[in-house]
């Protein structure tokens, strides 16, 4: 007897129950669609309206079945059961891991208590949220590698990531799964564009584009600023961050002659949201992009497209699936991603240490961080932003002087500002402004980041 016979056919076909009074070919239809969702049971014997009818469960019958599901491809697991009492058959078909499967009239999808053809852009959609066809793999034979590759970041990304120059460009693309050959020419991946190839103005990865924007209220309506960046992805990453940076709330704790800067929310819990946006977003989805938005009672990072297949409210946070492993790998190296599948992890650590509350993570249709700031009224009163009161104070117990103390501000706002800039920011000389700049060096108040030709100042 069918176990829990009268359970089931008292609930008749289901998302993952479905029955058929007797074998024919249209079984390897349901087993396809079965194998291309979450799995599930025919039971062989059944009447669509729930009457246990029976048939023919002899061997010839079994192995008929056989020959019907074998046409699916590719092959799928399956088990049959017969139960000799209620003369059925049952056939087991897991959900399955090489997705998508086909029957010999088409692809099909479980929906409800039924089964459905997959049109050519469903099926096309389909593959790609399967992750079959990645977008970071994709070869693009119409973008040469010799064409708009843009050096300066690829010269940054290298020393940054420690990279020798031993080998040749391409050689060192190529390993990086960033280049590819093509008819005999090196072009880009859809990777090594999105990293190295000058992006600015060019409508081939617009969607590619990070959107942040500032707003007063609680909507969306009054604007104050916004910005769009769409260079290479390290740039449109830094400056996401430092959009933030610029507009939320900065309080002082000053315990030391040296004041601490603290960012309302904690810098690494938003830099990782940004991260894993461009890390996991679905790049086939192109009517949208990645934003960063500042609302005065919260921040949200929004990605396109929900959390890969496989991901849910069980598992989520504690599993990683990668949708973009080229781009994740690339950014791993440079240390942007610290340890694959901890970015969720990293960010709830962060907004603990910091003391604030936990993010909201929603994960459909797009995927989305919500950060909630607190109240200018519920900051510490004594440290809220007062930039330049502090800044004077702090910079005048190090014995600077008011020209050094002009370098740093602008330093504080323009971390990149070069000797020249700064000569012509404050009327001195390029040697003078070096001969200050080692000043506050020295006094422990800035910090240089990477080479003269790429880095940053980091003010402390």
């Amino acid at each position: 007897m069918i176990n829990n016979r009268e359970i089931i056919l008292s609930e008749g076909e289901g998302y993952t129950v479905e029955f058929k009074r007797s074998p024919d070919k249209t079984l390897a239809d349901e087993v396809g669609a079965f194998a291309n969702a979450s799995g599930g049971r025919i039971y062989i014997g059944i009447s669509d309206d729930n009457i246990l009818v029976g048939t023919d469960v002899n061997n010839r019958e079994r192995a008929a079945l056989q020959d019907i599901i074998a046409k699916v491809e590719p092959k799928v697991d399956f088990n049959i059961d017969v139960d000799l009492d209620d003369k059925v058959f049952i056939v087991t078909v897991p959900e399955g891991k090489d997705k998508p499967y086909s029957a010999p009239s088409g692809y099909y999808l479980r929906v409800g208590a039924g089964k459905a053809k997959m049109t050519r852009d469903e099926l096309v959609g389909f593959i790609q949220r399967e992750g079959n066809i990645r977008y970071d793999e994709i070869v693009r034979d119409d973008l040469p590698l010799n064409k708009k590759f843009d050096e300066k970041a690829y010269g940054k990304y290298l020393e940054t990531a420690g990279i020798s120059r031993v080998l040749n460009r391409e050689a060192i693309l190529e390993n990086l799964n960033c280049a590819a050959v093509s008819e005999g020419k090196y072009v880009f991946t859809n990777a090594g564009a999105l990293f190295f190839r000058q992006n600015d103005g060019d409508f081939v990865f617009e969607h590619a584009t990070i959107v942040c924007a500032l707003y007063k209220g609680l909507t969306k309506v009054h604007i104050l600023d916004a910005q769009r960046y769409n260079t290479d992805l390290v740039s449109n990453i830094d400056n996401a961050v430092l959009f933030l940076k610029r507009n939320l709330r900065t309080r002082y704790e000053i315990k030391t002659i040296r004041r601490k800067n603290i960012l309302e929310l904690p810098e690494v819990a938003l830099k990782e949201a940004i991260v894993n946006a461009a890390c996991h977003r679905n790049y086939f989805e192109k009517g949208a992009n990645i934003m960063v938005e500042i609302f005065d009672d919260r921040v949200e990072v929004t990605s396109p497209g929900a959390a890969p297949s496989g991901i849910n409210n069980e598992n989520f946070g504690r599993i990683s699936i990668r949708r973009n492993p080229i781009i994740a790998s690339l950014l791993h190296r440079i240390d942007y991603v610290e340890k694959m599948g901890s970015g969720i992890g990293r960010i709830r650590e962060a907004a603990a240490e910091a003391g604030v509350a936990e993010p909201v993570f929603e994960n459909a249709p797009f995927f989305r961080v919500v950060f909630e700031r607190l109240g200018a009224e519920e900051m510490p009163s004594d440290t809220v932003k007062d930039l330049e009161k502090d800044r004077v104070k702090d910079l005048e117990k190090d014995q600077v002087n008011s020209q050094q103390r002009q370098i740093f501000d602008l330093l504080v706002s323009n971390p990149k500002m070069t000797t020249k800039a700064l000569s012509e920011a404050v009327g001195m000389n390029e040697r003078n402004i070096r001969k200050n700049i080692k000043v506050l060096k020295d006094a422990g108040l800035i910090e240089r980041i990477g080479s003269d030709k790429a880095g940053y100042w980091k003010v402390k």
